[in-house]
């Protein structure tokens, strides 16, 4: 019987206990440094256990922040302890970013409450958004209770879709008989609320919490407190936490990234055969880590973002830092010339920028120049180790050719 190929990675020694404790989605018993944000969560979320109506809630912070942790520690409490109580309360959350628009949440929100022997669900596409809207009420109404309706990452929806939907959900308790329900909403951006309705938008942050970056010390006590049942005794260098927290906290204390690189860590030296994590190891880590995430969001950019983010770099690769919006649409409209695309406006580039900035591919600072009005400074945040040129490879526009032309620049005041 010929080898398999898997049996010498299965025969060799891991470091790991249980690598899923390391993981984005594992929820731990305690949150180190959210006790604050938690009981601010619970005294509104009490109110579903005396059957009346919690307030509408807004929690911001950056990514890896523990909003969403948080948010679904304190619903699974609520609903032990409902259950404890004899009370029906029962949380929904929705992943925006994943299901984007008015029709799949609602579909989502309805299906989830079914039993597992209930076949009858909303289909996935078809029907009018007020159907789906009334059956919705209907099946609340028909099971009774409260419900916290939690949608993640609203803000991408708010973007996308617009607040109709916001509009509905908050206006659920108008429509409901028997059930009553209150909405969570958890954004990454402080300012998303500037796009709703003032209506919705008093009707939605009727009370808001803040989660605040986590410092290095906090992501320290996060990852020593993970490390416990996640990693083999011994196995860490001194210095490794510490270094994987120092990192993350430069990246506005995101706790999601301290746990990918120690994670990461560990594989890369169980990949290298070495018994004990290194700090080389983390930096390795990082490097990979960098890679695999900006690689696909770089490759599926439309080809106009793909040839403003063309323009960025090719100012940068000559020698130009802190760059002006006019000075990539200058390098803009010439590399549109060479790939045979019609140039847009200078206003909408500078939307197209905003939105590689919120994709974490540029840094643009709007910087107040007084008499002059203002203008944002714009820096690419590739690394080094990520050859975007190759990844920016499109059917329509060879960016190898676009990168190689000359370009004439504009001399800075």
């Amino acid at each position: 019987m010929s080898e398999n190929i898997f049996d010498a990675v299965l025969s060799r020694q891991t470091l790991f206990l249980n690598k899923e404790i390391l993981r984005h989605e594992h929820l731990p018993k305690q949150l180190p440094h959210r006790m604050k944000e938690i009981e601010a969560i619970s005294f509104n979320l009490v109110e579903a256990l005396n059957g009346h109506i919690p307030s509408n809630m807004t929690l911001y912070g950056v990514t890896g922040a523990g909003k969403t942790a948080v948010t679904s520690f304190v619903c699974n409490q609520l609903e032990e302890k409902g259950k404890q109580m004899g009370r029906h309360v029962r949380s929904i959350m929705v992943n925006c970013r994943q299901i984007d628009t008015q029709y799949r949440v609602l579909s989502r929100l309805g299906n989830s409450l079914l039993e597992e022997h209930e076949i009858d669900e909303i289909p996935f596409t078809g029907w009018p958004t007020d159907r789906v809207f009334g059956e919705l009420v209907r099946r609340m109404d028909e099971r009774g209770g409260v419900y916290i309706l939690v949608l993640d990452e609203i803000d991408h929806l708010v973007r996308k879709a617009g607040d109709d939907l916001l509009y509905n959900l908050t206006s659920l308790n108008a429509s409901l008989k028997t059930a009553r329900t209150c909405v969570i909403g958890i954004s990454n951006d402080l300012k998303f609320t500037d796009f709703l309705d003032p209506r919705v938008r008093s009707r939605l942050g009727q009370l808001d919490v803040v989660f605040n970056p986590y410092d290095a010390q906090q992501l320290q006590d996060i990852l020593l407190q993970r490390s416990e049942g996640s990693l083999k005794e011994n196995i860490l260098d001194d210095g490794v936490i510490g270094l994987c927290a120092a990192l993350a906290a430069q990246e506005h204390g995101d706790a999601r990234c301290a746990l990918d690189l120690l994670r990461v860590s560990t594989e890369r030296a169980e990949q290298s055969g070495d018994s004990k994590v290194g700090q080389r190891h983390v930096r390795m880590a990082q490097h990979q880590i960098e890679r695999d995430q900006m690689i696909p969001v770089i490759a599926s950019l439309p080809s106009q973002q793909k040839l403003v983010l063309a323009s960025v770099l090719i100012n940068e690769k000559n020698g130009l830092r802190n760059i002006q919006t006019g000075e990539v649409y200058h390098v803009y409209q010439q590399a549109c010339r060479y790939a045979g695309h019609n140039p847009l406006t200078q206003r909408r580039v500078s939307g197209l920028i905003s939105n590689l900035d919120m994709l974490g591919l540029v840094t643009a600072r709007i910087m107040n120049k007084g008499r002059y009005g203002r203008t944002k400074q714009i820096n690419s945040c590739i690394p080094k180790n990520v050859n975007a040129q190759e990844i920016m490879v499109d059917s329509e526009a060879q960016m190898e050719e676009i990168f190689a032309r000359p370009y004439r620049h504009q001399a800075r005041l």
